[in-house]
């Protein structure tokens, strides 16, 4: 039904790529998805932010660190200064420290937005181009992908400028998420945007993001948009298995995953220790765990107070206790394939000093704005 999608060397069947998402997708729940898909897409580290990782930030470090499946492995990165950016990629590049390199310019909270990074950064059209040249030319051979919005706001579009700006600086494929800063996460997805872009940039892969629930949502967004591809983040919140509904689906089968509470609770508590051996403590794994629970529980009879128990759970033993104490026997609840994840919009974009008064104006931003920390 697709092609295959090619980010440089690296052919991806299906066509499937888990969006980076900070404090989520870390080493265990890439485990967990690509098990699930039976090793089939892409799966991107969570946002690691180039200064922390050129001043090797311990926290970076260890969110960079790759299990030994993982092939290829994938970094996405943030920055708003060129030549740290570039430092960056050349580091990753020169250490072997990844096979591909994402950039992030579609990040909406507002403490990247108001040093003029993420999806504030594509309005300024010379530094976003300056960050693609140093990003692509450090990269040697490793390919260079984008991730992006529509805009600041609908006043201030720019992801067409942005997308032939990025073919013109040699980056490998464009994500695009059909959404403006302003809309955060609320509201509908423009896919007619995604169609728009493809038919923009013709000479590079163009993914499409957004309100893609189900793996019939990512064929809709196929047939709809012609996008090479999608990238799923909010819809396998507490649903790794979607991973292997999408393989299925891009290979023409039906047979989708519909597991009963038991098997879930079984995921939960696989997530929370692969959490604990990955942060090297077991009680800090389920801790992490907990922002979990009400994603994979969704849709689920629990009942409010077990929700709330389960939540504050710091060992393996009491969440598996807990969880045994629910019905395992319930089936997959009707209506639990829908939006999960954050769902708010129509947020005021918070942006440095006077940003939009020249679109190519690159004053004011300095290596002062690089965030110092990654992920959540």
């Amino acid at each position: 039904m697709t092609h295959p999608l090619s980010i440089g060397p690296h052919t991806v069947t299906p066509p499937v790529v888990l969006a980076p998402m900070a404090g989520i997708t870390n080493a265990p729940f890439r485990t967990l998805c690509r098990e699930f898909s039976g090793g089939k897409g892409l799966y991107v580290s969570e946002m690691i932010t180039t200064r922390a990782l050129v001043e090797r930030n311990e926290k970076t470090m260890q969110l960079i660190r790759f299990d030994a499946s993982e092939t290829p492995r994938s970094i996405q990165l943030y920055g708003v200064d060129p030549a740290t950016v570039g430092k960056a990629v050349r580091m990753i590049a020169e250490e072997g420290l990844a096979d591909h390199i994402d950039l992030n310019f579609g990040c909406p909270v507002p403490k990247v937005t108001r040093k003029g990074g993420g999806s504030a950064l594509p309005y300024k059209r010379n530094l976003l181009r300056a960050i693609l040249r140093e990003a692509v030319s450090g990269a040697g051979d490793l390919p260079v992908t984008m991730k992006m919005r529509k805009g600041i706001d609908d006043d201030h579009i720019t992801y067409l400028d942005a997308g032939r700006i990025a073919v013109e600086e040699g980056v490998t494929a464009i994500a695009l998420h059909g959404r403006t800063a302003a809309q955060h996460y609320g509201g509908t997805a423009d896919w007619s945007a995604i169609a728009r872009l493809k038919e923009h940039v013709p000479e590079i892969p163009v993914l499409g993001n957004g309100d893609i629930w189900s793996a019939q949502d990512a064929l809709r967004m196929v047939r709809e948009t012609g996008c090479d591809g999608v990238v799923v983040g909010r819809g396998c919140l507490g649903r790794p298995w979607l991973f292997a509904d999408l393989v299925a689906a891009f290979e023409g089968r039906s047979d989708f995953h519909r597991p009963a509470l038991r098997e879930v609770a079984d995921v939960m508590v696989r997530h929370a220790r692969l959490l604990g051996e990955w942060l090297g403590d077991e009680s800090k794994g389920v801790i992490d765990f907990r922002k979990h629970v009400a994603w994979y529980l969704k849709g689920f009879a629990v009942g409010s107070e077990m929700r709330k128990r389960l939540a504050i759970t710091s060992s393996l033993a009491e969440l598996r206790a807990g969880l045994d104490e629910l019905d395992l026997s319930q089936p997959w609840p009707t209506g639990a394939d829908g939006p999960r994840g954050r769902t708010s919009g129509n947020n005021r974009v918070v942006l440095p000093d006077g940003w939009l008064k020249d679109p190519y104006d690159c004053a004011g931003v300095t290596e002062d704005a690089e965030l110092d920390t990654s992920g959540g």
